[in-house]
């Protein structure tokens, strides 16, 4: 076996305590790698950005089969809405949805980082690295064999070590309710809306401590727009099973990434992951699964060159990151060609269900 020098202080930073971040560095440690984890926020449970609707291929993967029944909910059907709310339910033998208790899922998954031997620093923000021979030393933290970028889709990491940005995104915002039950609560609601939603959907779903609610689209940094969530719920509530006289409790907002993974990814001992690489479906929007994944093969691949004598992780990690090329393509058409009267109309035909199917179900058939 490959020994690593051990003069540095870790053999891996990573920066960002998300799913991706907590993937590789749970895969790292069990390897017998030295792991810190810086994460900005003093509680892992805070401020997310997420929705936290976990697909049925990122519920069974290692670990994350192991979150705790009372924080998730199995969905099993998708009722999809026109722009005139028209409805079409759809479903796969087998396939399902889990809505979370997102903020007691992350706090879960700080636990378990810690449990395995994670070095996780809460309330400690990355703010500058430089290079050395053998790695990177971060600021305020030490010398690192390997530094890893977990930390959004506004990459601190990226900018600082010069790698691949993203560019394209989402922005979207989603309401909790807490407490509250939907007329049909066993369905993922979303809704086509050109108005509301341009270049994306809104959705309504029954989660574990009540309703989340959101929509979001195409964000165009030169005229900028705000969902118009208020709106978008008095149209579409009474058709989503929404109680009335509703107050949110907790928002969440912010940036997604939907362009697909950057170019510049990884190099020199610096490697994205999750939404800091573009790991994000440029269709659904969907991190979780990709992130995990991704995450999970960056920090076996690192163990794999240090420990081992393997090959170098940068190389691996680029060819481990989904490439969305379908997906993409259909981005770019959906930008270009969204109107609502084609929903309308063909809401119940056999092409459109076919399409929906492979987007929700991953080509399952129903």
């Amino acid at each position: 076996m490959h020994n690593p020098d051990p003069s540095p202080d870790f053999d891996v930073v990573i920066v960002g305590a998300s799913f991706a971040g907590a993937a590789c560095a749970i895969a790292a440690v069990q390897r017998g790698l030295r792991v810190c984890v810086l994460e900005r926020k003093q509680d892992p449970g805070e401020k997310l950005r997420t929705t936290g609707i976990i697909v049925k291929e990122a519920a069974e993967q290692t670990l994350l089969n192991q979150v705790p029944s009372s924080m998730t909910r199995r969905i099993e059907e998708v009722r999809l809405y026109a722009p005139s709310l028209k409805q079409v339910a759809l479903a796969a033998p087998g396939y399902y949805f889990l809505t979370t208790d997102t903020p007691a899922v992350m706090r879960w998954l700080a636990g378990q980082m810690r449990s395995h031997g994670v070095d996780l620093r809460l309330g400690t923000s990355f703010t500058s690295a430089e290079p050395t021979p053998n790695g990177w030393q971060v600021a305020g933290v030490g010398a690192t064999r390997y530094l890893v970028g977990a930390d959004g889709a506004r990459s601190r990491v990226a900018k600082r070590c010069g790698l691949g940005e993203v560019r394209q995104f989402l922005y979207g915002i989603e309401y909790e309710f807490p407490g509250a039950t939907l007329e049909h609560p066993g369905a993922l609601h979303c809704f086509i809306s050109k108005r509301y939603a341009p270049g994306y959907i809104g959705w309504i779903a029954q989660s574990p401590t009540g309703i989340q609610a959101g929509l979001a689209l195409r964000h165009d940094p030169e005229n900028a727009r705000v969902p118009d969530i208020d709106g978008f719920l008095l149209r579409v509530g009474q058709a989503g099973g929404l109680p009335r006289r509703l107050k949110p409790g907790h928002t969440r907002a912010g940036l997604i990434p939907c362009g697909g993974p950057v170019f510049d990814m990884a190099r020199d001992r610096v490697i994205l992951i999750g939404d800091a690489a573009g790991i994000v479906s440029p269709v659904t929007a969907g991190g979780i699964h990709s992130a995990w994944e991704h995450g999970w093969t960056v920090g076996r691949a690192i163990a794999g060159h240090l420990r081992d004598g393997g090959p170098p992780a940068e190389p691996l990690a680029i060819d481990a990151a989904p490439r969305f090329r379908a997906k993409r393509a259909l981005r770019w058409a959906y930008d270009r060609l969204q109107f609502d009267w084609p929903f309308d109309l063909l809401l119940h035909s056999p092409p459109l269900r076919w399409a929906a199917e492979k987007v929700y179900f991953h080509k399952r058939r129903a």
